[in-house]
């Protein structure tokens, strides 16, 4: 088993003020533009682009297996409909190890009716050596619903990878919901301090049940898999860690 490093919360939290800065830094230019307009013609001008501020925790779980395990997928937003500024989160704690941290902060504009062009920068931030990556991918709604997203990094020394998710909210009922959702990683490079082979790295899989309390908060049950592949699969075994697992996972999804 690899060796604990610095307590996780340190770098947890980074990525999180450093997301938090940039949002604030924007803010009062943003509400100076929303303020009144006393030269309008018929009173206070109507503002329908105001910026507006969303936050989703997509997943916020507790899995179980023979280490159990935290996990959370977030990501928020502050905007409009042109201008985005995109901050992404992802990581897991398991054994008082933070892994598997990934977050993001991006620049987002819509090139079509239902996709956005989003450009900006990605930290792998965890117990393990932290790694650079500038961004640059899509996201969006596909056909019948899917919601997707594809993402190309180029990192130091010619490191290169992608990255892509899908999923798709299934209504049982008007508050029943059921989410198959998929996502798959790539690296051009082998990165052993990181336990990352090249080439295909790993697949998850999930299957999650909501019931939606309210349209804000709805607690969930369900499984997750995670299947890893090559030299990411071997560095695996060999830090004493079960590359091919499925877990049952309980947690909350909320937005506000």
């Amino acid at each position: 088993m690899r060796a604990r490093r610095a307590p996780w919360i340190v770098p947890w939290i980074t990525p999180w003020l450093v997301g938090l800065f940039a949002l604030l830094s924007v803010l009062p230019s943003q509400a100076a533009e929303a303020g009144h307009d006393d030269r309008a013609p018929f009173g206070m001008s109507m503002h329908d682009d105001m910026p507006i501020f969303h936050l989703l925790m997509e997943e916020f779980e507790y899995r179980a297996g023979d280490e159990g395990a935290f996990a959370w997928n977030g990501q928020a937003w502050y905007g409009n409909d042109t201008h985005r500024l995109w901050f992404k989160s992802e990581g897991e704690i398991s054994d008082g190890r933070f892994e598997h941290g990934r977050h993001e902060i991006l620049y987002d504009r819509p090139i079509a009716t239902y996709f956005d062009l989003q450009a900006g920068l990605r930290a792998d931030i965890d117990d393990d050596p932290g790694r650079g990556w500038l961004a640059f991918g899509v996201q969006g709604l596909a056909p019948n619903f899917f919601e997707v997203s594809a993402t190309a990094y180029a990192g130091s020394n010619g490191r290169f990878a992608a990255n892509a998710e899908a999923s798709f909210d299934l209504l049982l009922s008007q508050r029943l919901i059921l989410q198959p959702k998929a996502e798959i990683d790539f690296y051009s490079k082998k990165d052993a301090s990181r336990g990352i082979g090249s080439g295909l790295s790993q697949i998850e899989a999930g299957l999650r049940l909501r019931y939606e309390i309210t349209r804000k908060f709805a607690p969930y049950i369900g499984l997750a898999h995670e299947r890893r592949y090559g030299s990411t699969k071997r560095f695996a075994i060999a830090n004493g860690d079960d590359p091919n697992t499925l877990r049952f996972v309980i947690g909350v999804h909320a937005w506000i």
